[in-house]
């Protein structure tokens, strides 16, 4: 995945990244890109994340961890792709546990519930297998990832939302913190609920077979990329269950057995 002998003009990837910068600092969404990079050029795509991650990283922002998205089937499904993606998530994304979240906060904002992993080792070396990336992990905890799409509609296709930082808008961590020689990711089940009402149920096994598996993924793309995951950083392992969209006034709780409850309330 890493970046050359890109198939797509350079003015290509800066007019689809135009496009969504001017969408995330006006507030109103654009239409896709894939018109400028095509519905399926990974490299195309990353290469627009890449460019708006560097603008983001020199007007101030800190880069705290990784996102992984189109883990689910259920959400693959949803969004008519079959392969993972991720994007960046950044110091201004992070919301309390049990905060609220302004309304114009995100542009239209939908929640997942998942597992996020918290690292105390460097993943810069070594073979990035199972056993080494799961001994990295100092902690996991429950997770909503507050999922955002600059593209109107949410008309994306996976060249849309990669370059769209894999429609990441915000996230937010439970308060337990569980080492994993006491967690089993791939045997946990989630309950996520809107206003009292359950919307969306899984377990880890729908995390692509094992959250700890796409932990690995994106450990080797990122290295590949030459942005290794470091000690420190949150990763979001990717939604256990279908997101749901949400609006002003709801409140959302997810349950994640073994990790406790997160949650969070839109205004």
């Amino acid at each position: 995945m890493a970046q050359t002998h890109l198939t797509v003009p350079e003015d290509s990837i800066a007019a689809a990244a135009a496009r969504l910068r001017e969408a995330a600092a006006t507030g109103v969404p654009t239409i896709p890109v894939r018109d400028l990079i095509g519905r399926d050029d990974v490299q195309a795509a990353y290469a627009v994340q890449t460019r708006l991650t560097a603008e983001r990283i020199k007007a101030g922002a800190t880069v705290v961890g990784r996102k992984i998205g189109l883990t689910s089937t259920a959400v693959q499904q949803q969004l008519g792709v079959d392969q993972p993606d991720f994007g960046v998530l950044f110091d201004d994304m992070a919301y309390s546990d049990g905060s609220a979240v302004p309304a114009e906060a995100i542009l239209q904002p939908r929640v997942e519930a998942e597992i996020a992993f918290v690292l105390k080792d460097d993943l810069t070396e070594g073979l990035l297998d199972h056993a080494q990336v799961s001994g990295a992990v100092g902690h996991a905890v429950a997770a909503l990832e507050i999922c955002g799409s600059r593209v109107a509609d949410w008309d994306i296709s996976f060249g849309d939302t990669v370059a769209d930082n894999a429609s990441a808008g915000g996230y937010v961590l439970g308060a337990r913190q569980v080492p994993l020689t006491d967690f089993d990711p791939v045997t946990a089940e989630m309950t996520m609920m809107i206003d009292g009402e359950t919307v969306s149920t899984g377990n880890g096994a729908a995390c692509l077979g094992d959250p700890v598996t796409a932990l690995v993924w994106l450990a080797r793309q990122a290295r590949e990329l030459g942005s290794p995951l470091r000690a420190g950083q949150v990763v979001l392992s990717g939604a256990l269950g279908p997101m749901r969209p949400v609006t002003p006034g709801n409140a959302v709780q997810a349950t994640v057995t073994g990790l406790g409850t997160v949650s969070v309330t839109f205004s």
